[in-house]
């Protein structure tokens, strides 16, 4: 079979060179540089298939970041670790890797149902380079058997190892302004927490804030019953009722409860393929891959969590688990003031209601020449035979007294 071979001019190069020069000097943002380094790749390699996989912020895996064709769901989603398939090796050895066909039945490929492209016969993939360390991986995929010529092969290189300092300053750009968004949103929490909202308003608030800030599918904040027991969800902006609906969790035997526990983080890659999550069908059917449960903790108690679920597998990086914390902390300062409050209204009315009761008594005693202990008897059973509370009941007996004492003095003037 014939095989189709890759060549460039000179005035082809010195335009792609000069492509080159432009978004290396250009101020575009990540997923613009990345979306150019396709397109030039593409015009330079004719090929069928380009991917652009990257290092994620933990240097573990490469993540498909940009495509050719639309792979829309599967940007972010694909994974490799290094050495792992073609692409791996390229960036575990930080060199090019030409295959003019049959790519597929490499020992070293490895195929995704997910991508198409994987059944294509030639393959070339170039490590993409700064500061002499490999920080992705760029792959071209032709439908037919094809030649890599050395100088395209050179050429294509040159370029992974230019663009690359423009995707570090890119994701770095994209990365500082971030973290100015967390940080607007951490304002508003804090705003939210000093303010004079009710608990559920602030919780709310809360959960919305921080979806938006981490992107996550769901986020949940449940809180710690008064037994410390069990952890129930009071606030989530998702809008499944499955999930709404979902069982408390006990803290003794689940895996976000270790959160609470150890007052740590709790960070896992896939809930779907992690046996101590209990509600793996659940997870599956509303697509919740990675999860972050950060403990809500005050004056060195935990009170409650703040879960976080994403779409697509995700690697939580010290400033995502950083950020939240010192949500979830002031999170919980507000759930802890909110229950100050709530026993100190309680106690204020249970010490209204006591003197109410004991003025009432007073008044059956008088009225009615009874004991003390009678005229309280009276004012309870009346307040269980009628589903009223005493306070109801002192309350009317009191306004009874004062009616009859206003008739008393009308006739008697």
């Amino acid at each position: 079979m014939p095989k189709n071979k890759l060549s460039l001019s000179p005035a082809n190069e010195l335009k792609i060179l000069r492509k080159i020069v432009d978004i290396t000097t250009s101020d575009i943002d990540f997923d613009g540089v990345l979306a150019e380094v396709v397109r030039t790749v593409t015009e330079i390699g004719k090929a069928d298939s380009v991917f652009v996989y990257l290092f994620d912020d933990m240097h573990k895996n490469l993540v498909l970041r940009a495509s050719k064709t639309s792979h829309k769901k599967e940007v972010g989603l694909v994974t490799l670790k290094v050495g792992e398939g073609l692409t791996g090796w390229v960036a575990k050895n930080v060199k090019p890797l030409a295959i003019k066909d049959n790519a597929y039945s490499d020992p070293r490929f490895k195929a995704f149902d997910v991508l198409p492209e994987d059944k294509y016969e030639a393959f070339l993939a170039l490590p993409i380079i700064y500061k002499g360390k490999a920080i992705g991986v760029i792959n071209l995929q032709h439908k037919n058997p094809h030649e890599y010529p050395q100088a395209v092969v050179d050429l294509l290189s040159m370029i992974a190892r230019q663009v690359g300092g423009v995707i570090e300053h890119a994701r770095l750009y994209d990365a500082t302004r971030e973290k100015a968004l967390q940080f607007d949103a951490l304002v508003k929490v804090s705003h939210s927490i000093t303010s004079e909202k009710y608990l559920d308003e602030i919780l709310n608030l809360i959960v919305l804030v921080t979806a938006e800030m981490l992107n996550s599918k769901i986020c949940s904040v449940m809180l710690l019953d008064p037994k410390g027991v069990e952890l129930s969800i009071k606030a989530t902006q998702s809008l499944s009722d499955d999930y709404k609906k979902k069982p408390n969790v006990k803290v003794d035997s689940s895996l976000i409860g270790e959160a609470v526990k150890f007052k740590r983080p709790v960070v896992v890659e896939d809930v779907r393929k992690e046996k101590r999550y209990a509600y793996r069908d659940l997870a599956a059917k509303e697509g919740l891959t990675s999860m972050l449960a950060i403990p809500m903790i005050v004056k060195d108690k935990a009170v409650g969590v703040i879960n976080i679920y994403t779409r697509e597998p995700h690697i939580f990086s010290e400033g995502e688990v950083d950020i939240l914390q010192m949500v979830a902390n002031q999170a919980a300062v507000a759930v802890e003031n909110t229950r100050w409050m709530e026993e100190a209204l309680k106690a204020k009315e249970a010490l209204e209601t006591r003197k109410i009761v004991e003025r009432a008594k007073g008044v059956l005693m008088r009225m009615h020449n009874l004991s003390e202990d009678a005229a309280y008897r009276m004012i309870n059973k009346k307040s269980m035979d009628t589903c009223k509370s005493m306070k109801d009941i002192a309350e009317s007996i009191l306004l009874m007294a004062d009616l009859e004492k206003g008739i008393h003095l009308k006739v008697s003037s």
